[in-house]
């Protein structure tokens, strides 16, 4: 559990591990048009390797478990996890499947467009005995759905019976299973992920506390929901909470959610309360977007403490 001398949170994250290839275009293509990319990078992301990183550097001792093919992207991706100080151990390698791969799109007004080759991601199948021990020593499991749903889903019952706290973020958005509704501690979401999941168009922070609520009814005791520039709103039996972004120049928004998670889940396994996590996360997410790439680009818990306070949080 949490170490009280070090305050250095036991995360389990469980999650897809990709070497990320980012072309920066001035413009994304339309329709069967081409164009010249100004950059070609290769670079390691995915969602579980993103937010194993974003914990680590923010003050986390990350253990990982994922799934990379035997090839040079998987050799780079698990050299480069460990040199965050994350424990690999868990993190498979699949004979036959080759490496996610993302291929990422990112234009002069920092959008990006993401496709993503799943790999050995998609053969992702949990090692139980070795996950149960790392979440009886951790103070949360944090996932996302890069990973088959079903392997997710028995993640969370582990958790939940190892007394282990779930964060999750369910990106790429899906229908989930009724089941694992009540395991998940706090739930993190878009705005097209609140919308798809809560039933409505999330277009406005009342629209956004009301989809955080619906959310909240479904089972779980926390419900942020990340509305980029405009920061975040925070629900939970106390009710929801808007907490303003930051005005920074962007450069690349990629990571930028999964930066925000992995802040959030350091806060929290720190023991702070869900506003100053939620804060955490979005001062984190905005030194994120003002820099490159997925992993290069999630800074240190040093690099936040420094940063500017976001305004204060609203009642909503």
């Amino acid at each position: 559990m949490n170490d009280a001398l070090t305050n250095r949170p036991r995360i389990v994250v469980v999650g897809s591990l990709n070497m990320d290839l980012v072309l920066r275009v001035a413009r994304a293509p339309e329709a069967g048009e081409t164009v010249m990319a100004e950059s070609l990078h290769h670079l390691p992301g995915g969602k579980g390797g993103n937010q194993a990183v974003a914990c680590a550097r923010l003050g986390g001792e990350v253990q990982l478990f994922g799934r990379l093919g035997n090839d040079g992207h998987g050799q780079a991706l698990r050299a480069a996890l460990q040199s965050d100080g994350i424990d690999v151990i868990g993190v498979q390698t699949d004979a036959q499947a080759p490496t996610g791969v993302a291929t990422i799109l990112v234009d002069d007004a920092a959008q990006n467009r993401i496709v993503v080759a799943a790999g050995a991601n998609g053969r992702f199948a949990l090692d139980a005995p070795a996950l149960s021990l790392a979440l009886s020593q951790a103070d949360c499991l944090v996932a996302q759905l890069e990973v088959p749903l079903a392997e997710v889903l028995a993640a969370a019952r582990l958790a939940q019976a190892a007394g282990c706290r779930v964060l999750l973020n369910p990106s790429p958005v899906q229908a989930l299973p009724e089941a694992i509704w009540s395991l998940v501690d706090t739930l993190v979401v878009n705005e097209t992920e609140a919308a798809a999941l809560g039933g409505g168009e999330v277009g406005t922070l009342a629209e956004a506390a009301l989809a955080a609520q619906k959310l909240l009814g479904r089972g779980p005791a926390r419900v942020v929901v990340t509305l980029g520039a405009a920061g975040a709103v925070a629900a939970d039996s106390a009710g929801c909470r808007h907490h303003p972004g930051m005005a920074v120049q962007a450069v690349d928004t990629t990571a930028a959610g999964d930066t925000f998670m992995g802040a959030l889940a350091v806060a929290l396994g720190q023991g702070q309360s869900l506003d100053a996590a939620v804060q955490r996360g979005i001062r984190a997410a905005a030194l994120c977007v003002t820099r490159a790439g997925a992993q290069p680009s999630i800074p240190t818990a040093a690099e936040v403490d420094a940063s500017p306070l976001p305004s204060p949080w609203s009642p909503l």
